[in-house]
């Protein structure tokens, strides 16, 4: 598959995940302060985003160590959306309703390309033999 498909494949599977983030943001906003909110409809969807993107957008089968591996490919989505929320509601005055979605649209290209290097990376490091004198 090119990188072009997986971008498109990533972008649909981005659109589902900020769908699930959202609700979640806005159930669980009834009840908690908007950044817990967010932190808990920030791991509720990235979880759903590691199976989806595990078998839909790189066609590969999930593993325990991607698993584990993937939540560092949100990191710098998590950085830069938590920042963007918290910069918009505090410094910008937005509503908490709708500052996720802007802080979201910021991470998207630096999300795909640390996502991409994750799941496309081969399970166990290749062997490799010395040469025998």
């Amino acid at each position: 598959m090119t990188v072009k498909a997986q971008l498109a494949r990533f972008a649909l599977v981005g659109v589902v995940n900020t769908g699930t983030y959202y609700g979640c943001y806005l159930a669980l906003l009834t009840r908690l302060p908007y950044i817990a909110a967010h932190v808990a409809a920030f791991a509720l969807s990235m979880t759903g985003s590691f199976f989806l993107n595990s078998w839909f957008t790189y066609r590969t089968r999930p593993t325990w160590r991607k698993f584990l591996l993937f939540p560092l490919t949100n990191a710098a989505n998590f950085a830069i959306t938590t920042g963007g929320v918290y910069l918009l509601v505090d410094l910008a005055g937005f509503s908490s309703r709708y500052a996720p979605l802007v802080a979201a649209a910021a991470a998207v290209p630096i999300t795909f390309v640390v996502s991409r290097t994750i799941m496309l990376r081969p399970d166990a490091p290749p062997k490799t033999s010395l040469p025998v004198r």
